[in-house]
């Protein structure tokens, strides 16, 4: 069984027992949390597709922690003109675990 939800602007394809990352959520660690914005649960040849989302799609997760990713550079360069603007960027993020998924 898998699921797909929208969480911080993107969608997320997740089975029961994945740890995943998502954008910075404002919940405590070892908080029980639900992602009520469900767009496809499947289960087998069952699929229920929703029209923007699934009625009465839950997935229930637990949130592991917060953290910062790795650090990217952004370099803004024009040559000749003496131009060359550097700067680093670490995007925070929740880690967590799907302890449920629920169908209609």
């Amino acid at each position: 069984m898998f699921a797909v939800f929208l969480s911080g602007g993107k969608q997320h394809r997740v089975n029961e027992g994945d740890v995943l990352k998502l954008e910075r959520l404002k919940a405590e660690p070892g908080d029980d949390i639900e992602f009520e914005k469900v767009l496809l649960v499947a289960d087998g040849d069952d699929v229920s597709v929703g029209q923007p989302y699934v009625e009465g799609g839950r997935i229930k997760a637990r949130v592991l922690g917060h953290d910062r990713g790795k650090k990217i550079r952004v370099i803004k360069f024009k040559r000749r003109k003496n131009y060359l603007r550097r700067q680093g960027h670490r995007q925070w993020y929740t880690e967590v675990r799907i302890t449920g998924i629920m169908a209609a």
